[in-house]
């Protein structure tokens, strides 16, 4: 049986043909979210209740759950000794990371941005740290910054300009600085990419209707490529400061909280309670407090990027 258009019907028939039409477009749209929905729901929804409701009770590793103890598991986090301190030490992470990373990716962007023969190098080159993984490259940093096999320490102590070997991770500061470091090298090319298609969506109109009018190349950067990257920065910033707050593969493997627990992340604190402590309660509570934070504080970034740009 074929199916007429809606042109061959009847006025009569021409709306419950265009009904049926989109119905069946709209089934077809669902039908193609499907994969997707089952991957949320699988994945994402049901680990969400099960740890929702994991922080509700005693849940042991090994003993599993021993029933409902609502609310000793949210009133422990703020007992744990290493709570506060894993705060502090998370926004200070953030904080420098952030800054570093959108800084340099934003000047890589801009050194690349102009079609040269050395600008397909030159990207190629500043993103090849982002193909290796955070847990490998924090191996080959630990081996770069170990005194016993780095090699920065022995030609400094040939050349009699240091006594003994540089420690990289002996202080909270110098393992701060040495983990930010390794985060910027490794991250710094894919920020590059995110900024330079954002520079790339600039007319070149603009720039050459601002130079017209006496623009400095400063005040051209600074009254017209930053507010027209506004976006590209935004999903930027908010990008790099969820990935800061939620570290825990670099330090895990680098300090492992060492020296005194000065450089333990909120991360490691649910992973020292659930693995170490055995209290999968404690770790899932502080878990949904993590989430609920990032949430607002994505919702906070939101709003403000969305106010500058309306401004």
């Amino acid at each position: 049986m074929t199916t007429t258009s809606i042109s061959e019907a009847t006025p009569a028939e021409r709306p419950v043909r265009r009904a049926r039409i989109n119905l069946r477009r709209q089934l077809t749209g669902f039908a193609y979210t499907i994969p997707t929905l089952v991957f949320i729901v699988v994945f994402f929804l049901t680990p969400l209740v099960l740890v929702a409701k994991m922080s509700l009770s005693k849940y042991g590793l090994l003993t599993g759950d021993e029933g409902i103890n609502f609310p000793r598991n949210y009133v422990s986090i703020w007992r744990n000794p290493l709570f506060w301190p894993s705060v502090w030490f998370t926004v200070q992470y953030t904080v420098l990371v952030t800054v570093m990373l959108l800084g340099l990716g934003l000047g890589l962007a801009l050194l690349v941005q102009t079609v040269t023969r050395w600008s397909a190098f030159l990207r190629t080159v500043f993103l090849l740290p982002v193909s290796l993984g955070l847990a490998a490259a924090s191996l080959l940093a630990y081996g770069f910054y170990s005194p016993a096999i780095g090699p920065i320490s022995p030609p400094l102590e040939a050349l009699g300009l240091i006594d003994n070997p540089i420690a990289f991770l002996g202080t909270s500061l110098a393992a701060l600085l040495s983990t930010t470091f390794l985060v910027v090298w490794k991250f710094a090319g894919f920020y590059m990419l995110v900024l330079t298609v954002g520079l790339q969506g600039i007319p070149d109109d603009v720039h050459e209707a601002a130079a017209l009018d006496g623009a400095s190349s400063w005040q051209n950067f600074l009254h017209i490529t930053l507010p027209l990257l506004r976006p590209s920065l935004s999903l930027a910033t908010i990008l790099c400061v969820t990935g800061s707050l939620l570290a825990f593969d670099q330090f895990f493997i680098l300090t492992k909280g060492a020296p005194d627990n000065t450089t333990v992340t909120a991360v490691q604190v649910i992973y020292r309670e659930a693995f170490q402590r055995q209290n999968l309660g404690t770790a899932a509570a502080l878990s949904i407090l993590v989430l609920i934070v990032l949430v607002l504080i994505n919702i906070l970034q939101f709003r403000f990027l969305r106010g500058t740009e309306r401004d």
